[in-house]
C-alpha cells in the first residue's frame, strides 16, 4: 500500500470519478508516500496551515491503471503517473490536529 495526503474539500470535489489533483497536470505524477510515517511527514512539511479536514489516502497499487515509479532518495517516494481510481483507495483516514502538527488515526 502507498499513501497520499489530500485536503477534504479537494478530494470531495473530484467527486465519483479518478482524483487527479493539481500535480498531475503540473508535474505529470501524482505524489505518495511508502509509508505513514513518510506521509505524515509531507503532511506536517507542506500542510502545515492547512484547514482541516486533512486526509490520508491508502492506496493499493494492484488496483491502479496508471504506472508507479519509487523515485527519490532510497526510491522512497512511488510517483504514480495518472490519475487515482477510486477503486483502489482502500482507506481514507482523516488526520488531525495535535501538538502543533499533522497525527494519523
Amino acid at each position: 500500500m502507498i499513501f497520499h495526503v489530500v485536503p477534504g474539500p479537494e478530494w470531495a470535489a473530484a467527486g465519483s470519478g479518478p482524483y487527479a489533483p493539481a500535480s498531475l497536470a503540473s508535474e505529470g505524477f501524482v505524489h505518495c508516500s511508502a509509508d505513514r510515517a513518510s506521509a505524515l511527514a509531507v503532511a506536517n512539511a507542506h500542510y502545515a496551515d492547512a484547514p482541516a479536514p486533512l486526509l490520508l489516502l491508502g492506496i493499493d497499487e494492484a488496483g491502479l491503471s496508471a504506472e508507479v515509479r519509487r523515485e527519490g532518495k532510497g526510491q522512497a517516494f512511488p510517483h504514480v503517473y495518472g490519475p487515482i481510481e477510486r477503486a483502489a483507495v482502500v482507506e481514507v483516514a482523516e488526520l488531525r490536529r495535535e501538538g502543533g502538527g499533522w497525527v494519523g488515526p
